[in-house]
């Protein structure tokens, strides 16, 4: 997480950070790291946690309330009644996230501008991305995938700092710790979901590729624009042909860059200065 923060500048010096925290694995575990970080960091910045409460019936909402409470959080509870209208507008059988995501995202970025928040987190994870990635290449027609740090429209600048955190391992750290995990009972209950079955593929080629999912991550931080074929690209950057990728390149480069990626460890150690 740390060296997500140091290479997009995530974190600045009087940052008012809102933490959105969904009672899910990812977003507990993004909380706890950040206050670790806090601790740390050769930086100030404060945490203001938040949670939508949108109306799902029998949502445990007083469990998330008792956690936050003990451990001391500057924390609010927002209750919108989102389920109703996500249930009413969209037909049986058709999937709730793409209506429920913008109407969840639509009160946190009125809820940050309330706060006085400079930055949104999110606890989107590496293999988040990695899904958003396939995503857009299968259904949407794009090659992209989700940002580790977003300037929305109105100017709200959002975070993810567990954007190269492996899934199994905040699954891991957050059994180790023992949070108190709230179920989705809209559209994590939904099994025809899309980014289920592109997750569910990716994972069985992880099992038979080990550490695939790295060398995808990594595909992300070494693009060459050169060897796409969007023409507009090719016009901003001034480019009349490609050069020959030299030999080496290619999946050699991509074993190359993650063997000689540095330890975990180190990143952390520079955040601490």
């Amino acid at each position: 997480m740390s060296r997500a923060v140091m290479d997009f500048q995530m974190l600045a010096e009087g940052d008012r950070v809102m933490v959105c925290v969904s009672g899910g694995k990812d977003s507990y575990t993004m909380l706890h790291m950040l206050r670790d970080l806090q601790k740390r960091a050769p930086i100030r910045f404060e945490l203001v946690v938040v949670n939508v409460d949108q109306g799902h019936p029998g949502y445990p909402a007083d469990r998330l309330r008792k956690y936050m409470r003990e451990e001391g959080y500057d924390f609010t509870m927002i209750e919108e009644d989102t389920y109703s209208i996500v249930t009413d507008k969209i037909p049986e059988n058709k999937t709730y996230c793409s209506l429920c995501s913008r109407l969840r995202r639509g009160i946190l970025y009125r809820v940050a501008k309330e706060k006085g928040c400079t930055k949104i987190a999110l606890g989107h994870h590496r293999d988040d991305i990695l899904q958003t990635l396939l995503l857009n290449l299968f259904f949407a027609g794009q090659l992209a995938a989700m940002p580790p740090k977003l300037i929305a429209r109105d100017g709200h600048v959002v975070i993810r700092p567990l954007a190269f955190c492996a899934e199994e391992d905040i699954a891991a750290f957050a059994k180790e710790m023992a949070f108190p995990i709230l179920p989705c009972d809209l559209c994590g209950s939904q099994d025809n979901l899309q980014r289920k079955i592109v997750g569910q593929m990716i994972n069985d080629l992880e099992a038979k590729h080990p550490d695939i999912k790295a060398v995808m991550l990594s595909a992300t931080q070494n693009v060459r624009p050169s060897h796409l074929l969007d023409k507009e690209l090719w016009r901003k950057l001034g480019l009349e042909a490609a050069a020959e990728v030299e030999e080496g390149d290619g999946l050699v480069g991509a074993s190359r860059l993650l063997r000689d990626a540095p330890p975990r460890r180190d990143a952390a150690d520079s955040v601490e200065g």
